[in-house]
């Protein structure tokens, strides 16, 4: 509450709390009040009221309500004091410069305050080195063939650090004493003993990076060679700590909340090409992982997130950890893994490229990028996609892909939505469905993080039809040959979990001569030479080539059957209509051939 005589009290009084609710709400005149629709909760008819005489909200549908310092409390997630600031700011009221309790805290505080004015100043710099010099013109031509117009340099104050090694610090040290250009991170010291500075970022285009409120702090840059590293960042400094910005963050406030959702990319250049887009509501993690003070930060604008990091190892990997923070926070978690795209060289060969959300806009456009966000699937969609491409052949290669998928799993809130999530991964990664559900809730009841080998899981090691396949193939030697060709020509032994057996098997029937058993074991690993000889051990009745015959045709009915389900997971993808024309009729005949062999 603000005591009487105290600046959160002036600042009650001279704030117009209709018009700072106005930015964050869109209000319409009503009798003496103001009406919109309340931000607290969803609804389709206005409920919520601001009183302009009494300077209070309210709304009748969810009850909340309180003074204009409330609302920015409880809409930005902020604590009293900081609320006080925000509503400063917005109505124009100078802040009192806060009293150091010490000579300690005094100085932190000017030396915060020059270190903001001198990255103003350097970015001043920056700036007109881009525009107004010839080795900037080098800058400006890259910014070009990267799609950027003259509007979105001025738009994004991007800049140019000249190659020369000292302007930026000749043009500072005049103003500002030796010690704080060395805190400021703008200029390096000589390390061979020779105290020389010098500038930190030479030949680069630069990228003001700021704070939430939107002073520069900091400054991200590209190098326009082959100067390595590619991006150079500013060191941590007393204003400036990489965990605690997200980029663009101070452009996209307002845009965030009336989205409510956020695109995390991971770079400058892409949160630039998705805000050009006409998608505002786009924040990047410079190029970093992602970290909890930088969830913390987004959670005052929204809990909702799609994630469209770059599609290559190290972007994957940051997606991972990235949707991981998330869930711990709460957040409503989506992905977007850009498609590789199908391009043209200039002599006219075809290739395909994987691209970040920058290239993916300039070459495929802003009407592709869009409707690919709209579709992102939720976060376990492409977790299980991930799984898949997994090495799936063996009971311990879908165990591991389990164990990829159980932490994210458990942090599903919702008992049924958990075990939706379990069908679909059965169904994806092949497993016994009843068995994997039970394992995954006691893993998510004991707080477990990954699941004790479990063959019930994953399955018999082969079954039955394979088991008895397999001892065909070694001992049935009237006409262990013919059947080694039919299971070679229909591939049918693809994606078994004795694939390897079966090909050690058929090689060598496939050579001529007798079948050695040690020495087809001897090519195997340790878990499929056990597997061959358990089941060369087993009893065994006399083999038929009508026996045979039987266990192909059960094969070949689960190879069907496994086609059938990828077709109906494409289908379920809602592709463009030629393509579905194409999936529909190809399930039909799968399912007519699958009635067919049974």
């Amino acid at each position: 509450m603000a005591e009487a005589g105290s600046f959160a009290e002036r600042v009650k009084q001279q704030a117009d709390i209709v018009r700072v609710i106005g930015e964050y709400v869109r209000l319409k005149k009503s009798g003496q009040n103001f009406t919109g629709l309340c931000p607290f909760h969803a609804e389709k008819s206005p409920s919520f009221a601001v009183h302009p005489t009494k300077q209070i909200y309210h709304c009748f549908g969810c009850g909340a309500g309180g003074d204009v310092f409330k609302f920015v409390m409880e809409l930005d997630k902020v604590a009293f004091p900081e609320a006080i600031r925000i509503v400063a700011e917005k109505c124009g009221i100078a802040i009192p410069r806060p009293k150091a309790s010490s000579p300690e805290e005094r100085k932190e505080n000017q030396q915060r305050t020059l270190l903001v004015e001198m990255h103003r100043e350097a970015q001043t710099f920056f700036v007109q080195q881009l525009g107004g010099t010839l080795e900037g013109k080098a800058g400006r031509a890259y910014l070009e063939d990267r799609g950027l117009d003259k509007d979105a340099i001025a738009r994004f104050g991007i800049g140019y650090a000249p190659s020369g090694g000292d302007a930026l610090l000749r043009f500072l040290k005049s103003k500002y004493k030796e010690p704080f250009l060395i805190e400021s991170g703008l200029v390096s010291r000589d390390q061979s003993g020779s105290a020389r500075m010098y500038d930190r970022f030479r030949r680069r285009i630069t990228f003001p990076i700021a704070n939430d409120s939107g002073k520069i702090v900091a400054f991200g840059c590209r190098a326009l060679g082959d100067d390595q590293p590619k991006y150079l960042n500013s060191p941590e400094t007393p204003i400036y700590s990489k965990s605690n910005v997200l980029y663009h963050l101070d452009r996209a406030k307002e845009a965030l909340r009336r989205a409510d959702f956020a695109v995390l990319v991971e770079g400058y250049m892409d949160a630039i090409a998705v805000a050009r887009a006409g998608i505002s509501n786009v924040v990047a993690s410079c190029g970093t992982s992602l970290a909890e003070p930088q969830i913390k930060l987004l959670s005052r604008f929204t809990k909702r997130v799609i994630v469209n990091y770059d599609p290559d190892t190290a972007g994957q990997l940051a997606t991972e950890r990235s949707i991981s923070l998330l869930l711990e926070n709460d957040f409503e978690v989506r992905v977007l893994a850009l498609p590789a795209m199908n391009l043209t060289a200039g002599d006219g060969t075809k290739y395909s490229k994987s691209a970040d959300p920058d290239l993916y806009i300039r070459e495929m456009g802003v009407e592709a990028y869009t409707k690919l966000l709209k579709e992102a699937p939720p976060y376990v969609d492409y977790l299980i996609d991930r799984a898949r491409h997994m090495d799936l052949s063996t009971g311990e290669g879908k165990l591991r892909a389990v164990n990829f998928l159980l932490p994210y799993v458990q942090k599903i809130p919702n008992r049924l939505l958990r075990s939706e999530w379990a069908t679909r991964i059965a169904q994806q990664l092949r497993l016994e469905e009843p068995v994997l559900r039970a394992a995954l809730s006691k893993a998510a009841a004991e707080r477990r993080s990954g699941l004790k080998v479990a063959p019930e899981l994953v399955g018999r090691a082969a079954k039955p039809v394979e088991r008895r396949l397999i001892r065909m193939l070694a001992e049935a030697d009237s006409f262990r040959h013919d059947l080694a060709q039919r299971l070679s020509d229909a591939e049918l032994c693809t994606g078994l979990e004795t694939e390897k057996v079966f090909a050690a098997l058929i090689t060598a029937n496939l050579a001529g001569g007798t079948i050695e058993a040690t020495e087809i074991a001897a090519s195997l690993e340790e878990r499929d030479r056990r597997m061959l000889f358990e089941i060369l051990f087993e009893e065994s009745s006399e083999f038929t080539w009508e026996e045979a015959e039987s266990c192909i045709e059960s094969l070949q009915n689960r190879q069907t059957e496994r086609a059938l389900s990828e077709v109906q997971r494409n289908i379920e993808a809602n592709p463009a209509s030629s393509e579905m024309r194409s999936l529909l009729a190809k399930k039909q005949e799968l399912m007519r051939r699958l009635a067919a062999g049974r």
